[in-house]
């Protein structure tokens, strides 16, 4: 299938006021053209958006994503009779091109769509798309980028390569300036940013070599090259690959678009810090980095912030796996398996007369050696039937879930150290699991790694040393650290800390109880999977306890408020169709689904669109839910899954009653809010 056909083309259209409004209304394009989904990819592609404006000088914008709502590589072509924001400094754009890569997309398609971004900023194919005059021109135009005719062979092979030793002479005289772009999705900024420096570098008289870091296989640029460069560039969103290849290089560091925006003001930068003794230079890796004070100027706390989003990014496959599994425990195994037998009938959990398969000694014994049901089953094998099945399954889960902390601080060591800081960021996180300092001691131990690793990492040590800085020194001497403060100093205090607050959540009751329901239920809504989203969701898995009721409460609250958003929208465009555009009419009808499956970030389309009238609404109705989540008593011992972990949620109908109160709420307050501008055509 071709990447880009007539019917994914729009010309001298108005497709809405915002960029929210044009990136749905060309998801949908690709949609009806069969290649995706609408309301996945205009997430997606929002969700990116987020990250990084894509409105480019000259009035363009390349709204793009990797998703896995496209199920075919596509272009979609918007020129705009309405000029539309994109976040480009000279202003709005009229030509926008929705750039849809498959989360698993072929090489070869992504080597297309990098050529078309490497397009965009040559001036005459911008203009011969503004001067088209049908959707056929604009995909013979496209097509002309992504398949070139190739030119006739020469003649005389012999007199072009001795004609071409001179230029290169000439090029090797010129002053060497190297660089590394990337962008988070690596498909356009990448590669524009790396020909806008080269470009810039002709008319300077620069030699410029651009190393990209994107979804393609990277080249990387050979060691003579950096050896005889006089700077480097880093214009980069998410970090440099091997950055120790350029150490001891004078740097300037900055965001991708800038080298888009700026290249020859960054290439006159680099010049001018060749030039001085005093400049910035590379002195290894990210931790060295953040370290000497190189790249960007971020604040601590933004840095801190980035730190803990990455760890609590990839602490997230832990918490799904094994929470998922501990919950598939209590379905085989009954939630009272991780208890002790109870030596009654009618105790608080099965008496050793109601286990079949324990011969009774054997119950009475473990009772006093303080073993659980799942243990004795575990013990019996599978003469302990479903209860043996819940134990191993439940146990899996255990093993992950025992991750989480642990994770969660070597992670946010690594994105603030790189590669030096996981290893004393696990051990951390480890022996905060260990004292009982819980989350807290695991955010801790991670910012502390990580910052006394990157301190290490960018000391000046003699060169027989250095091979050993990252893979001995730096963890060795950053554990013990790490590790001494938290026997000696921090983690006494944290745990009591921790305990104070657990005994605190356990005692919770009545309005109280009430009162942090909203709380949580307001952080879900706010930012619908940002930063105060993720700290509620921590703050529920953290703490999820099997045998303490209150932090099941906390988890069904955050789990029932983060399903509010999608339902309620879906919910409103079906109730009034009038007061939304096509394209969030179109999202509409899969968000319910999304929410169904506690996937908050399912409303991102509506509220990037019209934030003013969808967050506040649906903070209203996430306030509802959790209240109420509280005031039932309803508890959920999965981290995730909506309505799909049913039999891991307590008092399951009052779930459902909560979230449709919610839901209720976020909807009728959207409605009224829109209501009260000019309704769309229908």
């Amino acid at each position: 299938m071709e990447l880009m056909t007539s019917d994914l083309v729009a010309l001298d259209a108005d497709l809405g006021s915002t960029k929210a409004d044009v990136i749905g209304s060309l998801a949908q394009l690709v949609a009806n053209a069969g290649r995706a989904d609408a309301a996945g990819l205009t997430a997606d592609a929002l969700k990116r958006e987020g990250q990084a404006a894509t409105g480019l000088p000259g009035g363009i914008a390349i709204p793009h994503c990797r998703s896995a709502a496209v199920s075919q590589a596509s272009l979609a072509f918007a020129r705009l009779s309405n000029k539309v924001d994109f976040g480009a400094k000279d202003g709005p754009a009229d030509i926008v091109f929705l750039i849809a890569a498959a989360a698993d997309g072929d090489a070869d398609h992504l080597k297309l769509l990098t050529q078309l971004a490497r397009a965009l900023v040559r001036k005459d194919f911008l203009a011969s798309l503004r001067a088209a005059t049908t959707p056929a021109e604009i995909v013979d135009l496209v097509n002309g980028v992504l398949k070139p005719k190739e030119a006739p062979a020469p003649v005389a092979a012999a007199p072009v390569a001795a004609a071409a030793a001179p230029a290169a002479a000439t090029a090797s005289a010129k002053p060497i300036i190297v660089g590394v772009t990337a962008c988070p999705t690596g498909i356009a900024h990448t590669y524009m940013a790396a020909d806008s420096l080269v470009n810039a570098g002709k008319e300077l008289g620069l030699d410029v070599r651009v190393e990209t870091q994107g979804s393609g296989a990277v080249e990387p640029l050979p060691a003579d090259v950096i050896k005889n460069a006089a700077a480097v560039i880093f214009a980069t969103d998410v970090g440099v690959k091997e950055r120790e290849r350029f150490a001891g290089l004078p740097v300037i560091e900055s965001g991708v678009k800038r080298a888009i925006n700026e290249p020859v003001k960054m290439l006159q930068e680099a010049v001018a810090a060749s030039k001085n003794p005093s400049a910035r230079r590379v002195t290894g890796d990210a931790a060295a980095a953040a370290a000497s004070g190189a790249g960007e100027q971020l604040s601590l706390g933004k840095k801190i912030m980035q730190a803990l989003m990455t760890g609590v990014s990839y602490m997230l496959p832990f918490v799904a796996a094994g929470g998922l599994l501990i919950a598939l425990g209590f379905l085989f195994g009954g939630f009272d398996i991780v208890l002790k037998p109870a030596e009654a009938v009618g105790g608080a959990t099965r008496a050793c007369t109601q286990l079949a398969w324990l011969d009774p000694a054997a119950c009475t014994q473990g009772i006093a050696d303080g073993k659980s049901i799942g243990d004795l089953a575990l013990a019996a094998g599978w003469a302990a039937g479903a209860d043996y099945l819940g134990a191993v399954l439940f146990k899996i889960g255990a093993a992950a879930f025992g991750f989480l902390v642990p994770a969660l601080s070597g992670y946010i060591a690594y994105a603030i150290a790189g590669r030096p800081g996981i290893a004393p960021g696990f051990v951390g996180g480890a022996i905060s699991a260990t004292l009982g300092a819980g989350f807290l001691g695991g955010l801790l131990t991670g910012i502390l790694a990580g910052y006394i690793a990157g301190w290490l990492a960018s000391r000046k040590v003699p060169r027989w040393l250095a091979g050993l800085m990252p893979v001995v020194v730096i963890p060795l001497v950053t554990t013990l650290i790490v590790g001494g403060l938290m026997y000696l100093v921090l983690g006494n205090p944290l745990a009591a800390l921790t305990k104070a607050m657990q005994d605190g959540l356990s005692g919770m009751s009545g309005a109280n109880a009430i009162i942090l329901g909203v709380v949580l239920g307001l952080m879900m809504c706010f930012d619908l999977g940002g930063p105060v989203n993720k700290a509620a969701y921590l703050f529920a898995t953290a703490g999820l306890s099997p045998d303490k009721p209150a932090t099941l409460l906390i988890m069904a609250a955050v789990m029932a408020a983060g399903m509010v958003p999608p339902i309620a929208m879906s919910v409103a465009t079906f109730l009034r169709k009038n007061v939304f555009t096509e394209v969030e009419r179109e999202n509409g009808q899969s968000a319910w689904l999304l929410g169904l499956s506690f996937i908050s970030e399912g409303a991102i389309p509506f509220a990037a669109a019209d934030p003013a009238r969808v967050i506040p609404s649906m903070m209203a109705g996430g306030a509802v839910t959790g209240a109420l989540i509280m005031a039932f008593n309803v508890g959920s011992y999965a981290p995730h899954g909506g309505v799909f972990v049913f039999f891991a949620i307590t008092n399951f109908l009052l779930f459902l009653v909560s979230i449709a109160a919610g839901v209720l709420v976020s909807a009728g307050a959207v409605i009224a809010l829109k209501s009260m501008k000019k309704p769309v055509a229908a």
